[in-house]
């Protein structure tokens, strides 16, 4: 059976409708609308084709019908198609916020920045929201910066692009010279500065423990913290928020899996390895859309997720996500998240002073 235009105005309607009022929708409702002139017996005859095809089903005893999956996943691939055409991201702000204002500090700690964004975000969307930390193997190193700290340790502080900061403490056995501390700093950031993980091999390696020479088992706990800071794959937080806001929407509050949905929003460590993973290659421009059992979480097949790929420069990377209920207004989502991305990239593609 063709999906033609009439059908396909007559879904669209029934997904619009369902969306606000997260009530079934009857051929009268639809009826009434401004922009569709049919009458009631032949959107029930259309209506009946669209539940036949499987993209609109009657839910229980009602009159009215709901979207499916099915129904749902066509509608935002087709929204997605057309968005590029129909959206100009680049000119929007999120509503009630200035992101580049909010964020503008970012220089102080990441860590802070992201979760305002998660704030950000649940509040204009009103669903909940999750942001990953920046996935660090893509990135380059900036510089180290080694101080003695007495007792025989050592500070390394390996900054990575995008001003990312690890502070190591190493236990080096003996206090060092501040002369040796100087050249094992040049040494270092000579031959790391600007690199990848990936680029840093055995034969560079090697060559750096020549140029420390005495001091070579030094350089060596060093570059073991440099390959740490870079490492952290495994171990990407997760910030959420606005968790309470599904309690707004009965089709999730009231299933009895409540409780399953919270504590994934509050553990987060499935949401990292699932949603929060950046495949490789993949960039800023891919939006996700999970719906129902399309989702990589079992407590959250009575969702639909959202999400996009942000970038913090040098290929720094993380996820941003939007979770709420499979009604979700996926317009105003798309929307939110492309704006979201199009301000990050004005605050971290920007050169640095």
């Amino acid at each position: 059976m063709e999906l033609d235009d009439r059908k396909r105005k007559i879904l669209l309607a029934i997904i619009q409708n369902y969306q606000e009022t997260g009530e079934p929708v009857g051929s009268r409702t639809i009826s009434k609308m401004d922009d569709l002139n049919y009458s009631p017996a032949t959107i029930r005859n259309e209506m009946a084709d669209l539940e036949e095809m499987g993209l609109i089903v009657q839910p229980h005893t009602s009159a009215g019908r709901v979207p499916t999956d099915k129904g749902y996943r066509l509608y935002v691939d087709n929204l997605l198609k057309t968005d590029e055409t129909s959206l100009t991201v680049s000119e929007a702000q999120l509503p009630g916020t200035h992101m580049e204002q909010l964020l503008s500090k970012r220089m102080d700690r990441v860590e802070e920045m992201l979760m305002r964004m998660a704030q950000i975000l649940a509040a204009n969307t009103q669903y909940t929201s999750m942001v990953t930390g920046p996935h660090y193997k893509r990135n380059k190193l900036k510089f180290i910066q080694m101080s003695a700290m007495g007792s025989g340790k050592l500070l390394a502080v390996i900054v990575l692009n995008g001003n990312i900061v690890k502070n190591n403490i190493l236990d080096i056995g003996a206090d060092l010279a501040p002369e040796v501390l100087t050249n094992l700093n040049f040494c270092l950031n000579n031959n790391l500065n600007g690199l990848s993980i990936e680029e840093i091999n055995l034969a560079l390696i090697t060559k750096i423990k020549e140029e420390a020479g005495e001091y070579a088992d030094v350089a060596a706990k060093v570059l073991d913290a440099v390959a740490g800071a870079f490492d952290k794959e495994d171990s990407v937080p997760v910030y959420t928020s606005g968790a309470t806001n599904i309690f707004k929407y009965p089709e999730l509050a009231d299933n009895g899996k409540i409780s399953d949905l919270i504590n994934v929003l509050e553990e987060k460590s499935e949401l990292g390895t699932t949603l929060g993973h950046v495949a490789e290659g993949e960039s800023k421009q891919d939006i996700q859309v999970y719906i129902g059992d399309e989702v990589p979480v079992d407590s959250m097949k009575d969702c639909s997720v959202v999400t996009a790929t942000y970038q913090m420069g040098d290929g720094v990377q993380g996820k941003i996500g939007i979770i709420g209920p499979k009604r979700m207004d996926y317009q105003k989502v798309v929307e939110t998240l492309k704006a979201t991305m199009s301000q990050l990239d004005g605050i971290f593609m920007k050169p640095e002073e």
